[in-house]
């Protein structure tokens, strides 16, 4: 069922779980704000889980090592698998 789904349907269901927890109140969150963010923090997690190493997962995502490791900094993302 899932795998049937979109990526924007994915995020509405997320999103309507997170207001059902919250009681419908979400409201002074900056939801429009913070999409860019949340949506590249998740695919940086996601490159690096798919790829061997951060020298592949930045080749996946078009940037170069040392950009990704100003984004993994940046959001505070650690990865081990330093290989």
């Amino acid at each position: 069922m899932l795998s049937s789904l979109t990526l924007e349907e994915l995020i509405a269901v997320k999103l309507e779980l997170s207001a059902r927890f919250l009681n419908n109140r979400m409201y002074n969150f900056p939801i429009w704000k913070s999409i860019e963010f949340i949506c590249r923090e998740a695919t940086i997690k996601f490159a690096l889980s798919a790829c061997r190493s951060k020298l592949d997962a930045a080749s996946f995502l078009g940037l170069s090592l040392g950009e990704l490791n100003i984004y993994l900094k940046k959001m505070k993302i650690k990865f081990d698998n330093e290989t």
